[in-house]
């Protein structure tokens, strides 16, 4: 039985009960968990003030590198081996606080945007020729395109009374007889790390930054810089990944453009078809043809007048002509493909979903600032490659259990007895 007492934990204890507190729903249900799965007895306070100061000493760690990365004193591990693609991606996440220190009960309640990174070593070859030119089968599929955009926009009207069009192959030349070849083109996934803090873009960005330095993105003979069309993503990219190849995540124009086709059209069988020409061009590099044949539309529809809906047609052609303009210059989807670069930021959207199991859901408020930082800064240890969370409470300096030792000093002595 592990013998707990004073709060001196040992670096073992506080790494089950800090991890428990990272990946259960609450803190009570962490309790529930090291009791059964450790007998270890101890309260969820206990726990939620544990995970708070890991949170906060990681933070700092966290700070303290991207201090020495802006001064030019950081650098990757000598015996890490080489990145061959250093892909960088961001979004944004939601996460529900409260002010601190004002009783019992939830005072102040308000969301606050939180500030996610997913940082992939990853490896493929260059290609003297376009590994994919035709779209995914996901993207033809009408059932699987509308639930994506239903989750990016709310807006947009989905005709449901037509029937359902035919999905069109992936290939023309595709036949069932056909072997399946070798997968060249995502490239492959080796190795994540994870950043995340409540911090503003320019908090965020130098973190992202240090931890890019720290795993040798910067030295990487291929680098790209993923993320969708919020300006925040690119001033980070503008300020601290300018040499890396920018790359709109893909998915974000096909939602546009799917609701335009719906805004041009009065079926949901026109409107699939339309989409499936905009969407192909789009795929193929064609921006311009889209952009061209939007402004037509827009020409013919009107400006929408300043007070119009969301769902306004004119509005959803207007919007979509400016996402467009403003992102084509990181639309050359064939090019990147050419070069073995992904060209969605899926990974770094479904790790907000993980991100989102510990600190979203119904009734979970986070201390403003300092309660939902820790536990974002807790969650992506926790969630990053080479378990760094268990690697940074084993090896954290200055704590009881820690003993830092020099190479070649000697060996304390012990004092000799006074002589009589």
């Amino acid at each position: 039985m592990l013998k707990i007492d004073g709060g001196r934990y040992s670096a073992t204890v506080i790494d089950k009960l800090v991890d428990a507190g990272a990946s259960s729903c609450s803190f009570k249900e962490a309790a529930r968990v090291v009791k059964k799965q450790a007998g270890i007895v101890v309260s969820p306070m206990q726990i939620a003030r544990l995970t708070q100061r890991i949170g906060e000493e990681l933070l700092a760690q966290r700070e303290a590198q991207a201090t020495q990365h802006r001064r030019g004193e950081l650098a990757a591990p000598a015996d890490q081996p080489p990145v061959p693609i250093g892909c960088v991606e961001v979004d944004g996440g939601r996460v529900m606080t409260r002010a601190p220190e004002c009783g019992p009960g939830v005072h102040d309640e308000a969301w606050k945007e939180s500030q996610i990174a997913a940082l992939w070593k990853m490896a493929g070859p260059e290609f003297d020729h376009d590994p994919h030119p035709q779209p995914p089968q996901c993207f033809r599929d009408p059932e699987h395109v509308r639930d994506l955009v239903k989750g990016l926009k709310s807006r947009g009207e989905i005709h449901a009374d037509d029937p359902p069009p035919a999905v069109t192959p992936l290939s023309e030349s595709a036949t069932n007889d056909e072997e399946p070849s070798p997968r060249q083109w995502p490239p492959t996934r080796i190795y994540r790390t994870c950043v995340g803090t409540l911090k503003d873009v320019y908090g965020f960005g130098p973190l992202v930054a240090a931890e890019a330095q720290r795993r040798g993105f910067y030295e990487a003979p291929r680098q790209v810089f993923l993320g969708d069309g919020d300006p925040k993503n690119w001033t980070v990219h503008k300020l601290h990944f300018p040499h890396f190849t920018p790359v709109t995540d893909f998915v974000h124009p096909l939602s546009y453009v799917y609701q335009a086709a719906g805004a041009v059209t009065n079926s949901r069988a026109a409107q699939w078809e339309q989409y499936d020409l905009w969407m192909t061009d789009l795929w193929q590099g064609r921006v311009a043809n889209v952009l061209a044949e939007l402004a037509t539309w827009q020409v013919r529809l009107g400006l929408p007048p300043r007070d119009a809906p969301d769902d306004d047609p004119r509005q959803i052609v207007a919007s979509t002509l400016t996402y467009l303009t403003n992102n084509a210059p990181r639309m050359d989807y064939p090019a990147y493909r050419r070069r073995g670069l992904p060209i969605t930021s899926c990974l770094v959207e479904s790790l907000i979903k993980e991100f989102n199991r510990r600190v979203k859901g119904t009734e979970k408020f986070w201390n403003r600032p300092q309660g939902a930082e820790a536990i974002l800064q807790v969650r992506a240890a926790q969630l990053s490659d080479g378990d760094q969370l268990s690697h940074f409470i084993q090896h954290r300096p200055g704590q009881l259990h820690y003993r830092r030792t020099y190479p070649n000093s000697p060996r304390p002595q012990k004092p000799k007895p006074a002589k009589k």
